[in-house]
């Protein structure tokens, strides 16, 4: 298989040094910069998936070992990934497009568009892992371009409130998510998740309840469901283009794409919480969405509903 989804990966990681490095008093040209790689990103995409990209399966590469624990670094490319790589890419493109004129006269331009590439590296980062390590890297990543995104107007209370809020409560949910990639190790021996797969296919006697509760902590905290729906309404305190791009289309939906990822290691008990747990918010969600005056926390409650409506 080429590595060109590898390509896609690396391209905004290169918008992001370059920002960083060179452009951090140069809004415009970050700018630019920025929004270019978005849109190569884009096209690499929808050449993947529609100019005969690779056939399914996935390329590992050896990173470290420490003991019986395999840290590699690659991507598992099937039907599922081809679907989030194009969302995630087309979304962010026209995104960023939108943020050229949001952010105008924006005097920390080059830093908002540098936390743009660094989020595209990082949601990219999840679509395309391979294994239950690299997704928690690039999870954390996710964690990190959020939370300096939304205090982009760190100066005013609400913002940077709401990026201590997203973080905190985010972390919890990383916790358990941590403990259950730990835990998939120990009893499983791997975290690869084609690995997993077949183990779990083979020996479906050790797949936990437990194990399956942990991962769920992942998603719980990443696609603000309850009792972790808290963070997300707050968190529109950020630019309007961060309230579409992470927090109404892309980010908070790498936990119901987690879900698809890694459902083989989902015991029926747990996936029927799952779906009362997303029915729940799905229906209270909806609900407060009726009773907001703010439209971005209206945008918020509506994210949520839908979000469980998708879990369910």
């Amino acid at each position: 298989m080429p590595d060109d989804p590898m390509l896609t990966l690396v391209t905004p990681l290169i918008s992001a040094v370059v920002i960083a490095l060179f452009l951090r008093r140069q809004g415009n040209l970050a700018a630019g910069v920025s929004v270019a790689a978005a849109g190569i990103v884009c096209l690499l995409s929808i050449k993947l998936i529609w100019g005969g990209g690779p056939e399914e399966g996935h390329v590992t590469y050896k990173w470290m070992h420490l003991g019986a624990l395999k840290m590699n670094l690659g991507y598992l490319w099937n039907s599922n990934t081809a679907t989030m790589l194009f969302v995630v890419s087309f979304v962010g493109f026209w995104i960023h497009i939108f943020s050229l004129g949001y952010m105008h006269d924006d005097e920390g331009k080059a830093r908002f568009f540098g936390g743009l590439s660094i989020f595209m590296f990082s949601m990219l980062g999840i679509v395309l892992a391979d294994n239950l390590f690299m997704i928690f890297i690039f999870w954390e990543l996710v964690g990190f371009s959020s939370y300096m995104l939304i205090a982009h107007y760190h100066k005013t209370d609400e913002a940077s409130q709401a990026c201590k809020k997203a973080f905190i409560v985010n972390r919890v949910g990383d916790l358990g998510f941590l403990l259950g990639i730990i835990l998939t190790f120990w009893s499983l021996g791997t975290v690869d998740l084609g690995e997993l797969k077949a183990i779990a296919a083979q020996h479906p006697e050790k797949v936990t309840h437990a194990l399956g509760l942990l991962l769920m902590c992942g998603f719980i905290g990443k696609s603000a469901q309850f009792p972790l729906h808290v963070w997300l309404p707050d968190a529109m305190a950020g630019p309007t283009p961060v309230s579409a791009l992470i927090h109404a289309a892309t980010m908070v939906a790498a936990g119901i794409y987690f879900l698809i990822r890694v459902d083989f290691l989902f015991t029926p008990q747990v996936l029927d919480l799952i779906m009362w747990l997303g029915a729940g918010m799905a229906l209270y969600a909806g609900v407060c969405a009726l009773t907001q005056r703010d439209i971005k926390k209206i945008l918020a409650y509506s994210t949520l509903s839908q979000l469980g409506y998708m879990a369910a």
